[in-house]
């Protein structure tokens, strides 16, 4: 027993040495924030650099699709087959490969239905409750009905993980090695707006038509590469897609009576438009304005009608991760050209005509207005078209083809709210042909580096656009709420897409901030503009990684950016920087002529003395008295005081008599990090004169305290106040302790009013206000 107890004893003691030695040496680990980001960055290789360019051995694989999908349109229905040849351009042989069956998403079995959270005291509709608890009366899901050797015909071994399809090759597939299979597919083509996802169908009940978004409509090569090996991080909705580029050739057969738009080039337009079609889509290449293809006039015509024959739409699309289409006899089609880098492009929109008066006036312009913003700062579109459809899916993105939402009212109106966020919305979904479509980031895994670099390229593109655009995202001012809320509600940047509380604030908002930041207050635009450039460069149409976007920012600008990378992206620290306490005081220069006379202090020794000592030695004997005890005390300063200074003078040099003989003011301000995030220090200073002068201090003034520093500042005037962040631009989230003297910084409360009826907007009021003058007249 008492043996026990030793060993026990023995136990406890050991571990008590070893949790106090970690802690002697966790306290001795560098644990400032300018350390350099170690081992939170993979080491680099041949494959990639330690400047963030791909290495000298970096390879990628490579699946070309040719495809012929039908869809039903009573039935509402797609089938389809298509033949994938894999090019197997990586160092290993390849037992097998894998697919993604996102179409799998939408099965009754689907983890996305049992994964769902929600709380009962939260307010449900009912399609959330439905779609929770996957009580839709909808069959979704692939039925694929064959998967053979595409040379032999022979029947291929495969197996379906949810959202996941391997299938076993018949025979080793080597390094540099290809390899040809087919698949047979269709599925139900669910109703967008009620089981939701990226792509589906929106039925309009007064003409009785459909509108088709078709993505994610056929199985498609998963991303085999050096970082994960295969990328088979199953879908549940929300972390997108990691895909291999390839050239695509897609025939699409609908009825002949709708009109389809391709994620590329039509191919056969000659067999699909009439011939007054034919010349319109002539024109528009020469056209630097939108020209209209197919008319309103040509649209609400063929609602009326069903046509009972059907015609086949070929598209190809070369060097693409992807394809999307949409299709519905209810599309109006405009289009026009823009050159980009000498390039002519064709920007087009197809929308029903719900969707005029914006849809024509704008969506067409923006397309184009967005490809030369994002040329700017990144790399010229490459691609041969960019289409802006209409329809049910609010916001989406694929190669040459977006998916955007923003309709009128039935009377034509609109309210400033709708106009904007339908343009934002298109330069968003535009914008992502760079951001992944080309700078091939993955979705799966980084919401951020897509959506979060395409929202900092939609504010550039935003206020290109118009002066005094609303902009949502991309001022630092915009993210504070979100970065001061709970813990609970917050997580790095650096957090797996589906892990994402807030996926707006965390994946867009946040980093494109953060970039704003970069851009405007740490880096400046030139070095930011020549990095952030470079960075497209390098890796268009390949695979980055998070450490490739931070270590090509540092090389081509030339700046330790490992302390703002640790703040931004691997931590939820805010930025919350106070003014403690500020000083003045002047030089003591020694020049006796600035000395000042000082009424002597009050003493408690002397005023007691007076009485407690009746007669001092000298009033007692009147002998002891000399020149001095009768000279009144001498005024001014003394010719000897003067001279003794002027010696003084001669032994400084010239740089220090300037000092000294320079009239300054010092102040001393004492500054807290309260949030924890490192940030530049922008001061605004207020002279007694009414004049202001700004002071930018780089983040590196915490390098030696990352709580608490001090700072002089010699000024030539007095100074009234001092103000920290006046333009908002370090996204601080108190104002209350920013400035010296305090300042009350103003608040806001919601004053919320239930709204019985929907609210009208300016167009239909000013209609409304004409309209009862009329009546007055």
């Amino acid at each position: 027993m008492k043996k026990h107890i030793f060993i026990t004893f023995c136990a406890l003691l050991s571990l008590l040495n070893y949790q106090s030695a970690m802690a002697q040496k966790l306290e001795s680990t560098d644990r400032s924030k300018f350390r350099q980001l170690g081992t939170e960055l993979p080491t680099p290789n041949t494959y990639r650099t330690a400047s963030g360019a791909p290495g000298h051995q970096y390879w990628q694989q490579k699946a070309d699709y040719d495809m012929q999908v039908e869809i039903d349109d009573e039935k509402q229905t797609l089938t389809g087959k298509e033949t994938i040849t894999y090019y197997n351009q990586s160092p290993d042989a390849l037992q097998y490969v894998w697919l993604q069956v996102d179409q799998n998403l939408f099965s009754k079995e689907s983890d996305t239905y049992k994964t769902q959270n929600a709380n009962l005291k939260d307010k449900l509709t009912f399609e959330q409750l439905q779609y929770m608890t996957s009580e839709y009366d909808f069959e979704g899901g692939y039925k694929i009905s064959a998967v053979k050797d595409a040379a032999t015909g022979t029947a291929l071994r495969y197996s379906i993980n949810k959202t996941m399809m391997r299938i076993e090759l018949p025979r080793t597939l080597p390094s540099r090695g290809s390899y040809s299979f087919s698949i047979d597919w269709s599925f139900n083509i669910g109703d967008q707006l009620k089981v939701g996802g990226r792509s589906g169908y929106e039925y309009f009940e007064k003409d009785k038509n459909y509108l088709y978004e078709i993505a994610q409509f056929f199985p498609r090569m998963a991303v085999y590469d050096d970082v994960n090996g295969w990328q088979h991080k199953q879908f549940l909705g929300r972390g997108e897609f990691a895909l291999t580029f390839g050239d695509y050739k897609v025939a699409i057969t609908v009825p002949a009576d709708h009109i389809v738009a391709g994620g590329g080039e039509l191919v056969n337009a000659n067999e699909v438009l009439t011939k007054v079609q034919q010349e319109r889509w002539a024109k528009a290449q020469k056209s630097d304005k939108p020209v209209v293809i197919v008319t309103q006039e040509e649209a609400t015509e063929a609602e009326k009608n069903r046509a009972k024959t059907k015609k086949t739409w070929k598209y190809v699309a070369k060097n693409v991760r992807d394809f999307a289409f949409a299709s519905s006899r209810k599309f109006v089609w405009d289009a026009m050209n823009t050159k980009i880098g000498g390039k002519n492009i064709m920007a087009m929109s197809y929308y029903p005509k719900e969707g005029n008066p914006l849809w024509g006036q704008y969506s067409t312009e923006v397309v184009a207005h967005t490809l030369k913003v994002y040329s700017k700062h990144t790399i010229d579109y490459p691609y041969p078209v960019a289409i802006s459809v209409h329809g049910p899916v609010w916001g989406m993105e694929y190669p040459m083809i977006c998916f955007n939402g923003g309709r009128p009212e039935e009377d034509g109106t609109y309210s400033d709210r709708i106009k904007y966020a339908m343009i934002s919305v298109i330069m968003h979904e535009v914008g992502h042909n760079f951001f992944p479509m080309i700078i091939n980031s993955d979705e799966r895994q980084w919401s951020w580096m897509d959506e979060g670099l395409n929202t900092f390229c939609q504010f550039l593109t935003e206020q290109e656009w118009d002066r005094n655009y609303p902009c949502r995202r991309g001022p630092a001012r915009l993210i504070t709420d979100y970065m001061k809320s709970s813990p609970d509600n917050l997580e790095p940047i650096m957090t797996n897409s589906e892990s994402i509380k807030q996926f707006g604030n965390n994946a867009y908002a946040k980093p494109a901030t953060a970039l704003n930041i970069l851009r405007e207050t740490v880096m400046g635009r030139e070095l930011f503009d020549y990095a952030f450039k470079e960075y497209a460069r390098r890796w268009a149409f390949k695979h980055p990684s998070p450490a490739d976007f931070f270590r090509t920012m540092e090389d081509a600008s030339g700046v330790d950016l490992d302390w703002f990378w640790r703040g931004w992206f691997y931590t939820t620290e805010p930025v919350d920087v106070a003014i403690e306490n500020m000083t003045e005081a002047n030089a003591n220069t020694l020049n006796p002529e600035e000395q000042t006379d000082e009424a002597a202090p009050a003493d408690i020794t002397k005023e007691r003395n007076k009485t407690a000592i009746p007669q001092t030695a000298v009033e007692a004997n009147p002998a002891l008295k000399d020149f001095y005890n009768n000279a009144e005390p001498e005024k001014g300063v003394s010719n000897t005081e003067k001279a003794m200074y002027q010696q003084y003078l001669k032994t400084l040099s010239e740089d220090e008599q300037k000092v000294v003989k320079a009239k300054k003011y010092y102040y001393q301000i004492d500054f807290v990090n309260k949030g924890g995030l490192v940030t530049p220090v922008i001061l605004e200073f207020e002279y007694e004169d009414g004049s202001k002068e700004v002071v930018r201090i780089p983040a590196e003034l915490w390098r030696m305290n990352n709580e608490k520093i001090s700072k002089i500042f010699p000024t030539t005037k007095k100074v009234k106040s001092v103000s920290l962040d006046p333009y908002l631009e370090t996204a601080d989230i108190d104002l209350s302790n920013n400035s010296f003297p305090k300042k009350a910084a103003p608040t806001k409360f919601e004053l919320f009013r239930q709204r019985q009826q929907p609210q009208e907007n300016q167009m239909q009021r000013k209609k409304r206000e004409e309209t009862s003058k009329q009546g007055m007249n």
